[in-house]
Formats: C-alpha cells, sequence, structure tokens
C-alpha cells in the first residue's frame, strides 16, 4: 500500500523516482485511469501510453499499460520515448479515449511524473483529475472497493489488449498541413537545435532535412541524468546554445524541454528571448502573416502584449488560471486560434488544444522566412507594435508554514502602492496580482506542482521590473 499522497498539479502527477515515484504508484495511477474510462463509458476506446527520456519511463510506462490491459481495455503503448504534443495528437488521430504519458516534463532527471490526457489530446481538466484523485485514494485507503488489477506485457500482447505503435509519420503528415515544410527545407538557414537529452531528439531534423537548411543538434543522445543542466528551454539553461549560435554564426536556436511541449529561442546573437516575447511574437504571426481571426487565451501570467495584440487587430482576448488544462477548454470553446502560458507552452488553433514545443518552433521559422528578418529584427518589429515589455519570474523554496504567512500578510493589510505606482486592482484568482497605473504589474502565486512562491513583473524597463520583485519579495517577508 502506497503512503505518498498523489495529488494531481497543474500539469499531473509528479515524483522522486524511487522514493514516491515508484512501480506501485504508477499502477495505481493507471488503475485510477481504468477506474475513471469505466465510470465515464470510455473504456471501449483504448489508450494511448507514451514516455519520455527518463530513467526507466518505458518500464513505467509497461507497468501502467498492463494495468490497462488487465482491466480489459486497449493500450497502444508507444514504441519508443516520444514527445508529448506527439502522444496528444495521437489520442484523437486514432479516436482513442485518452493517454498517459511517462514524463516530468522540464524538471531535474531525479524526478518523473504521470500525465492524463483526455480524448481530445488535451490537459486533463480538474473535473478528470479529481474523478481519477478519488480512485486513486481509494485504492491506498486499502478500499476493498477497487484493486489493481494486471495482465503481464506478454501475454497482453498475445491477447491483443496492448500493441505498440509508432505515432511520429502520422504527427509528421499533420504538420506538413499546417506548415509548408517543401518552402521552409529550401531556406538557406543555419539553425542549431538543442533537445536537451529529451524525447523530442531528431524531430527538427527529420521535418527539416533533405533542402538546404543547415541544421546542428546538440544533447540529442539519451541521457537521463541530464549531465550539466535541467531540461527546461530558460536563458540559464541554454548558455551553451547561446554559445554555439553565436560561434557558428547560426541564425537562430531553438530548444525543446524534456518532453517538447516547450519551446525556448536563442537569437541570432545568442540573446534568450523570453517567453512572453515568443508568445507575443507568435500571435502576430497567426494574426498578420496568416491572417488568422478568432480569440487569444493567455494565462494571468502572461504579458500583456497580447493583450495589446488584441485591441490592434481587433480580437478578443481571455485570460485562465496557470495552467493548460486551463487554457485548452477555452481554446476548444472559443475556437481560439492560440494559447499560451509563461513557461514556454502554445498551442494552436487546426492542431490540438494542447502546448506543442516543435509546430511553435516551425511557426517561428516560417515566421522568419516570411517577414525575411532575424529573430532580433522580428521583436524590434513586435515592439514597434506594442511598445517595449520587459518581464521577470523569481522563485523561492517555502514551507507551509511560511506559505500560511504570506497569504495572511497579503490578505489582512491593504497595499496602496508598489514601487511608488499606486495599486488600481488586485486580481485573486490565482495569487495576488497587483494592476499598477503606469501599467506594471506585479504577481504573487504559489507553485502547483513544487513547494515555491513565484513573483511575476512586467513593465516597461528592466529597471521597473527588479523594483517590483524587490518590492514583492519584501510583501512575503524573503
Amino acid at each position: 500500500m502506497s503512503e505518498t499522497v498523489i495529488k494531481f498539479g497543474t500539469d499531473g502527477w509528479r515524483g522522486i523516482i524511487a522514493e514516491d515515484f515508484t512501480f506501485d504508484n504508477v499502477r495505481i495511477c493507471a488503475q485510477g485511469v481504468a477506474e475513471y474510462l469505466k465510470e465515464s463509458g470510455l473504456n471501449q476506446k483504448g489508450l494511448v501510453i507514451g514516455y519520455d527520456t527518463r530513467f526507466a519511463s518505458e518500464d513505467f510506462a509497461s507497468a501502467a499499460a498492463e494495468v490497462i490491459a488487465g482491466n480489459n481495455i486497449k493500450a497502444h503503448l508507444c514504441l519508443k520515448p516520444t514527445p508529448t504534443p506527439v502522444v496528444s495528437y495521437t489520442v484523437p488521430a486514432i479516436k482513442a479515449a485518452g493517454a498517459i504519458i511517462i514524463t516530468a516534463s522540464h524538471n531535474p532527471g531525479s524526478w518523473n511524473g504521470f500525465k492524463y490526457k483526455s480524448q481530445e489530446g488535451a490537459s486533463a481538466t480538474n473535473e478528470i483529475t479529481a474523478k481519477i484523485e478519488k480512485n486513486i485514494y481509494q485504492l491506498t485507503a486499502g478500499s476493498h472497493e477497487l484493486s489493481v488489477k494486471r495482465l503481464a506485457l506478454g501475454r497482453a500482447l498475445k491477447k491483443g489488449l496492448i500493441d505498440y505503435l509508432d505515432p511520429a509519420p502520422a504527427y509528421f503528415r499533420q504538420l506538413s498541413q499546417l506548415v509548408n515544410l517543401e518552402e521552409l527545407k529550401n531556406q538557406k538557414l543555419n539553425i542549431i537545435v538543442d533537445p536537451m537529452y529529451g524525447a523530442g531528439s531528431s524531430y527538427f531534423k527529420t521535418l527539416l532535412q533533405d533542402g538546404n537548411i543547415e541544421l546542428t543538434e546538440i544533447n540529442s543522445q539519451r541521457n537521463p541524468a541530464f549531465p550539466g543542466i535541467q531540461p527546461e528551454p530558460i536563458a540559464k539553461n541554454l548558455t551553451n546554445l547561446s554559445s554555439l549560435v553565436v560561434e557558428q554564426k547560426a541564425d537562430i536556436g531553438l530548444a525543446t524541454d524534456g518532453d517538447a511541449d516547450r519551446i525556448g529561442i536563442i537569437d541570432e546573437r545568442g540573446e534568450f528571448l523570453s517567453q512572453h516575447q515568443v508568445f507575443a511574437l507568435l500571435c502576430l504571426y497567426l494574426l498578420e502573416v496568416r491572417g488568422e481571426r478568432g480569440p487569444m487565451v493567455k494565462t494571468l501570467t502572461s504579458t500583456n502584449m497580447i493583450s495589446k495584440l488584441g485591441k490592434i487587430f481587433a480580437v478578443p482576448v481571455y485570460e485562465t488560471s496557470v495552467g493548460f488544462k486551463y487554457v485548452a477548454p477555452l481554446m476548444m470553446r472559443e475556437r481560439a486560434i492560440i494559447g499560451g502560458e509563461e513557461s514556454g507552452g502554445y498551442g494552436f488553433r487546426g492542431h490540438i488544444p494542447e502546448r506543442d514545443g516543435i509546430l511553435a518552433g516551425l511557426y517561428f521559422l516560417d515566421f522568419m522566412v516570411k517577414m525575411g528578418k532575424t529573430p532580433s529584427q522580428l521583436l524590434d518589429y513586435l515592439y514597434s507594435k506594442v511598445g517595449p515589455h520587459y518581464y521577470d519570474r523569481v522563485d523561492f523554496h517555502i514551507t507551509k508554514g511560511k506559505r500560511r504567512k504570506i497569504v495572511d500578510r497579503l490578505t489582512s493589510g491593504s497595499i496602496g502602492t508598489i514601487a511608488g505606482a499606486k495599486v488600481t486592482r488586485v486580481d485573486t484568482t490565482d495569487g495576488f496580482r497587483f494592476f499598477l497605473a503606469d501599467e506594471s504589474w506585479l504577481l504573487i502565486r504559489f507553485s502547483g506542482t513544487e513547494p515555491l512562491v513565484r513573483l511575476y513583473a512586467e513593465s516597461e524597463s528592466l529597471e521597473k521590473v527588479r523594483k517590483l520583485l524587490d518590492e514583492g519579495k519584501r510583501l512575503i517577508g524573503i
């Protein structure tokens, strides 16, 4: 029986391998999913099971498949480590009930995780995860009503309850419908790709080969230790990519996180483009180059540039809590052209309501080609429309006791000014977001997956951003 409390955060459940993330707990999670499928009448449709390049991910995936098969539900098990967006796309493509993905995304190598995707290929909603968690609780509490059922992999394969699946070809066909790959491949571009030892390895190479593009891939071998880096495509983890772009006079550097649902971009000067800049640039690409119209969806930690672009192009902008599980339902309901979040994950209409770092990278390359501009020139072009925007985030580890004190402090007193600017509004949808008279903002919120408090700020200058973050640290007593 498990002693670990299994809770699904903003994107699934994660734990330290061998401590919390064990075969027993993965089987319990899989049984929770199986019970949910049976309750929902989706058990006849089958389930896709994917995994990343982390330690023993394929073994954890096989363990999950044995449980799904043990419940007489067909499991389509990926042949090799596969990016999360590729698994997600496969779900509606083969009309499956959903997907289990063994991945801890951008977490360090000692972690692994269990994601569940809905039949639309989207992050599971709170309603779905609540049902799965309820089943998991019954299993861990020793309920006699539920028990983990298993059918050994060999027997399940013979019975046809498990089969192996290569989802890449169908996914490649889908991307070729969304981007003119032939036109892109024939450009004289020098691209360096860093899949960060993750599941995105070889995807850009396969999509862009046999043309004029010169493409170099680094950190492409499988190494579950992620040596020297954490597989999150942010500036501090991409110093090697940045140096190589400058040394090799590359046009751009592209990085994907551990499961390739996020993108990080290094411009031709070796400078990291922030996730907010990339989000706004992708919105501008869809609106101006592709002529798409429709709502845009952003999380509340995302840049004001999206709202400004919405006004310029007369399209609505919707804001949600942090987590793509909040973005996806709005994208589907409103037929949004794009949904994005501060962590570098963007989803697009006509594809899946889920983050896709690979498609985001292709769209960015297409933007460069169509506009005839370098990444830094594209950013200047964006700023010519919406004005300069600067942003930063800092994280601090906290205890439960400290968290309570921070909440008490922020809810008890009235905060009239921050960094010399008047507070015009406070939004408590997800944390405490202070809107200021000069259009700057400061957000204090707690991570949904880790024991962290995060401070976010956006303003027209880096100096003002730093002042806002310093003021945020004072407000939370750090």
